[in-house]
């Protein structure tokens, strides 16, 4: 994985390479920010190029450029997850430049003292249209996000799973910015979550001899259909949902125990599917020689069907000495804590009760809730789901890194994880970036029996495994079944393949940004082009039944599959979502009990703004 930056500004006065003109501090200061953003997504390796692309009739001289162009910097950070040391870019050959963040599970042989970012760079340098490049983008199953020149072309892969913002040139700030990351809220520039659905070009010889980047932007910009004029577009595109209703007479499943015999092929198949998209996600993890023995892959872990499964997995590819940790995050909340007394209170005089809950809220921190603050929903089912994975995969050392966070340490990051998040500026997208925050960050402690003391640990690993995707794809939310109940199977087939069709827009930017910002990479087994597709194209009462109670008919498919591998008390778990199952949603006393996904964020850094 790494971390990418590239900007274009025209040159209107002579200058050094780095200006120190007045008009320009702002834009280094924004740079610098943006490029030590990117190294800490990149921490092994990091590398600046300037490129200056004249107009007719521009001259260059040694380190000095007059005001006839454009000037080009390109930035790119490395953290080292392929290949036997670290890969320093942006690659260069030639007058071509190529920043790559990314990784290539499929449609290319990489071995595993290779680079994927140099060996991509290779077969692009053969290529001679425009066409051939996205073929070539199409060919391959990864996420990625990249940006080339002379022309600059740049994208993301089909499911946005690497976060690429960009920021068109305006009158205030008259510079072209791609970024892995964000600077946080600046009324200065405008970035937002660049688009999957094309690939993009834009002409920079053109851009520097119009002399105008603000008005002439978008003329010099094309946007390429990812599968225009491309023959091999295997990886190229989300494939649409099987449309195929059930029969009238499809019989009900009435126990995860025996599996109905047109569906015996498809849970073997899906097990074979995720089980070979989790190995390409953990093999080849280069090791690190300080730290033989310790975890090479984590994974965020609730003790849910999806989390766990992906656990079983890997721990099917990796050595068996070695440890796998599972981050388990809790937060301290006192909303919660109000719930759990409120009715020791509820007799009280109004005025009492007023006092009682303002005294919990201003002495939540260090109270005698002690452990007892932090056996959120996810604690629970993540220890028993351990126990689970300690019976059924003996010989493995699991980690259970118990990840508490305490009132006032979560208020005091808030602004700084809605920084890393923005453009998402809504609650729910706080509550789940805090999830994430804490949990890809490792710290925590371990206890080596359930009656030991616990002892402090930070994880080592830098790949995570995510669960997102299962409930897209296997019709996991409680949504999938109130389409059936207002329209049937036609309308929980239009549902899935809105869910299909809006990935690419939701999350995944943002969470590759909270998450990369420790210096880790969270990998989707779920979210593989192939798992996709393989889902994609069963017929819907293959993957689900919303006829059936929950913790059967949900995700149905996934449950049988869990069942056979012998995850029997994973199988049946409910969906429950990650904010509310580790309490890092409504933190405050007296929350508003409907806050919903679309509700504007509006903390004290914002509104100041």
């Amino acid at each position: 994985m790494c971390g990418i930056f590239f900007a274009a500004r025209l040159v209107n006065e002579t200058y050094e390479v780095t200006p120190d003109n007045g008009k320009d501090i702002d834009y280094q200061k924004l740079t610098r920010r943006l490029q030590l953003a990117n190294s800490a997504r990149g921490p092994d390796a990091q590398k600046t190029c300037h490129v200056f692309i004249k107009h007719c009739g521009a001259h260059e001289d040694s380190g000095s450029f007059d005001n006839q162009g454009l000037l080009l910097d390109f930035f790119a950070s490395e953290l080292r997850l392929r290949g036997k040391a670290p890969v320093v870019q942006p690659h260069e050959h030639a007058g071509d430049i190529f920043c790559w963040n990314g990784e290539i599970f499929e449609g290319m042989d990489i071995a595993p003292n290779e680079n994927d970012g140099i060996k991509f760079f290779e077969s692009i340098l053969s290529l001679s249209t425009v066409e051939e490049l996205v073929e070539l983008f199409g060919s391959v199953e990864g996420p990625y996000a990249f940006s080339a020149s002379k022309r600059l072309f740049f994208g993301r892969d089909p499911l946005g799973r690497r976060s690429v913002l960009i920021h068109k040139p305006t009158s205030h700030q008259p510079y072209f910015f791609l970024a892995s990351v964000s600077a946080g809220h600046d009324p200065g520039y405008e970035m937002e979550e660049l688009s999957t659905k094309y690939f993009y070009c834009l002409d920079l010889q053109r851009l520097a001899e119009l002399r105008d980047v603000v008005n002439a932007f978008d003329s010099c910009l094309l946007s390429m259909k990812r599968t225009a004029g491309v023959k091999n577009n295997r990886y190229g595109e989300i494939c649409r949902v099987n449309p195929t209703q059930p029969p009238h007479e499809l019989l009900q499943l009435e126990t995860l125990d025996q599996i109905p015999d047109f569906l015996s092929a498809s849970v073997d198949d899906l097990i074979a599917h995720l089980d070979k998209s989790v190995m390409l996600r953990v093999r080849d993890i280069p090791r690190s020689p300080d730290k033989e023995g310790q975890a090479r892959v984590a994974v965020l872990f609730s003790g849910g069907i999806d989390s766990t499964i992906l656990t079983f997995f890997a721990h099917r590819h990796l050595p068996i000495d070695e440890p796998i940790d599972l981050l388990n995050v809790a937060f301290e909340n006192p909303r919660k804590m109000q719930i759990q007394v409120e009715g020791n209170i509820a007799s009280l005089p109004k005025k009492q009760k007023k006092a009682k809950m303002r005294q919990m809220a201003n002495t939540v921190s260090g109270t005698a809730q002690g452990s007892n603050s932090y056996r959120v929903p996810d604690r629970v089912t993540g220890l028993e789901e351990t126990e689970e994975l300690r019976r059924l995969c003996p010989g493995r050392v699991w980690n259970f890194v118990e990840v508490d966070v305490p009132y006032d340490e979560s208020q005091a990051m808030r602004c700084t994880v809605e920084g890393i998040m923005y453009p998402g500026q809504t609650v729910m997208d706080l509550s789940l970036a805090m999830a994430l925050y804490f949990a890809s960050r490792g710290i925590g402690k371990l206890r080596t029996s359930s009656n030991a003391p616990p002892e402090p640990y930070t994880s080592p690993a830098k790949v995570l495994l995510n669960g997102l995707g299962s409930d897209e794809l296997l019709g996991g939310y409680g949504r999938h079944r109130t389409a059936f109940t207002q329209g049937g199977w036609r309308a929980v087939i239009d549902e899935l393949q809105l869910e299909l069709d809006r990935i690419p827009t939701r999350n995944l930017g943002r969470d590759d940004r909270v998450i990369s910002s420790h210096g880790k990479e969270t990998r989707h087994p779920f979210l593989s082009l192939s798992v996709v597709s393989f889902l994609a194209a069963l017929p819907v009462h293959f993957k689900l039944d919303p006829r059936l109670e929950l913790g059967l008919g949900d995700k149905m498919l996934l449950r049988l599959a869990a069942r056979k591998v012998g995850l029997v008390e994973a199988s049946h778990r409910k969906k429950r979502a990650m904010q509310f199952g580790s309490h890092s949603a409504r933190m405050e006393v007296g929350a508003n009990e409907k806050e919903g996904r679309g509700d504007l964020l509006l903390s004290s850094r914002v509104n100041e703004q």
